[in-house]
């Protein structure tokens, strides 16, 4: 095998339908993602029973596409990687029963990968980023600092609470009748609007630590519509445009202090090539990676923000992170299982509101 194997990745964690096919070396070869975003439109939001009916229907017509663009059969493989969790568990199961028989018929070795080890990894896709890096996960549903040391090697240092940024995004958009998915929305209707006329909260910044949480903010918002709707009989589109400014402001301000305190705590370790890396899809936000990438600057460490199209759920990434796995000796059998809940670091204490099932990330 070479020193560079190409793997077939799979992704089907919530509501993109991926299929990829990746070198060790970084060269994607193919990358197919089907969104759902027109089946969930009328919902506010995903429904998983939809998401997961749709993964079944279309993961084995994403995994021809990318073999086809990458001009490659089953043969050419090296390995088949498969998000195993965490996520919307019919979603998952969809793509691991996927992977188990391609890797039944074939004789390839299986990997299974965490979904958030593939976005945690990606800036070693895209920029071949050395160990160790601080890394911030942003996306739909996670949010949280990560001294990432090796495939299988992550530390946190903070996280969400309760809603991550895409959460309260996604809800703030529906509160305000605006459509999904509620991050472009809401930074489009912000570009014209008032970030000081509403005094949102930044929560959790007066204490120490790393630790955030956007619920309330989300709940703030909701008064502010409230009062603004019961004053004058409605909501005014220059309204909407100010409070989607104030709340894109306040997770802004909020990331950037937490992103300034774990920094200095993973810049105290003495990395020799300190960086600072940001993945998922609320990275795709241009104010918010504008004050990350300053703060990175004044700490004197690298920032890496992987392409939009890599920020968001792909296979791409789950195609790496399993040649990543991989390589340190990680193989899963006929046994893989999907896991709705699924932490990085095994070691750190579950987040406030993790669940009575376990922490989720």
């Amino acid at each position: 095998m070479s020193t560079d194997p190409i793997f077939l990745g799979i992704e089907s964690s919530c509501d993109d339908t991926a299929a990829a096919v990746v070198r060790g070396d970084g060269t994607i070869f193919s990358s197919v993602v089907e969104g759902q975003t027109a089946l969930h439109a009328a919902f506010g939001g995903v429904v998983p029973e939809i998401a997961a009916r749709a993964h079944a229907e279309r993961l084995d017509g994403c995994a021809e596409q990318a073999l086809r663009e990458a001009g490659l059969t089953l043969a050419d493989l090296d390995g088949i990687a498969v998000t195993a969790g965490p996520g919307l568990i019919g979603g998952v199961l969809s793509g691991v029963m996927l992977a188990k028989g391609l890797a039944a018929a074939t004789g390839l070795p299986l990997v299974g990968v965490n979904h958030l080890a593939g976005h945690a990894l990606t800036p070693r896709l895209t920029d071949g980023l050395d160990y160790p890096y601080l890394m911030l996960l942003i996306s739909g549903g996670h949010c949280q600092f990560l001294i990432v040391r090796g495939a299988e090697s992550f530390v946190r240092l903070g996280g969400s609470i309760d809603d991550a940024p895409g959460e309260a995004f996604d809800k703030t958009a529906k509160l305000l009748g605006l459509p999904q998915p509620g991050g472009p929305a809401v930074s489009r209707e912000a570009e014209r609007g008032d970030p000081a006329r509403f005094a949102l909260p930044r929560p959790l910044l007066d204490r120490p630590g790393c630790d955030m949480s956007f619920s309330g903010l989300k709940t703030a918002l909701l008064r502010e519509r409230d009062r603004l709707v019961a004053a004058q009989g409605g909501l005014f589109q220059q309204d909407r445009a100010d409070l989607c400014a104030a709340f894109e402001m306040a997770v802004a301000d909020v990331l950037e202090e937490k992103t300034r305190r774990a920094l200095a705590l993973y810049m105290a370790e003495g990395a020799d090539r300190p960086a600072l890396a940001v993945a998922g899809g609320v990275a795709a936000n241009t104010r918010i990676r504008a004050r990350l990438t300053a703060v990175a600057a004044k700490a004197g460490a690298a920032f890496v923000a992987p392409p939009i199209a890599l920020c968001t759920d792909n296979a791409a990434m789950i195609a790496f992170a399993g040649i990543e796995r991989f390589r340190a000796g990680g193989r899963d059998g006929m046994d893989l299982v999907a896991r709705p809940r699924w932490p990085l670091d095994q070691n750190a204490a579950p987040l406030v509101g993790a669940g009575r099932k376990g922490a989720k990330a």
